[in-house]
């Protein structure tokens, strides 16, 4: 098997891929489908549906040089004629292997997704870096204070706030 397809069965064995129209629809929909893929011989109106999903779900849709047959086969079907890669670097590495073999047909796309995974690549690391300084400060993320009809519904219902009035019952195992 050619590492390309197989790096679409590692993606679908870690489900960041969705097979087929509908669940490419859906996510395409939903802005988790990073890049659709269209066998070489998909049907016209098939071709058409995944051009409306990648405007849709503003992402690049690529036709590859697989047969629908050989596409299915790497993701244990009988066939497959549309498939979305939801996540940013297996898209990303699937563009720069189709790129190696065919340059000039590929390479455009392949260098616009990795730009894109590596955005969110760097976006996730800012992430993460603020929750650890967060944790080492000890501070808690900022919520939102409860409105004062809160406070009050809460302190007609015996459960007061701390320090609000509300009804205090003695510890279990204390006899007052």
């Amino acid at each position: 098997m050619d590492n390309t397809l197989h790096l679409v069965g590692i993606a679908k064995k870690a489900r960041r891929v969705e097979v087929g129209e509908e669940p490419v629809g859906a996510a395409a929909r939903a802005r988790q489908a990073r890049l659709i893929v269209l066998a070489r011989d998909a049907a016209d109106n098939t071709c058409r549906r995944a051009a409306h999903f990648a405007e849709a779900g503003a992402c690049p849709v690529v036709q590859c040089p697989y047969s629908k047959e050989e596409l299915g086969g790497a993701v244990g079907r009988t066939s497959c004629a549309m498939l979305a890669f939801t996540d940013a670097g297996l898209a990303a590495s699937f563009m720069g292997k189709l790129s190696a073999r065919d340059a000039e047909r590929y390479g455009e796309t392949a260098e616009a997704v990795s730009a894109k995974a590596a955005r969110l690549l760097q976006r996730q690391r800012e992430q993460r870096r603020h929750e650890q300084k967060l944790q080492k400060s000890g501070a808690k993320p900022w919520v939102a204070p409860a409105s004062r009809g809160a406070e009050r519904r809460l302190a007609q219902r015996g459960r007061g706030a701390p320090g609000k009035g509300g009804k205090t019952y003695p510890k279990p195992g204390k006899q007052s």
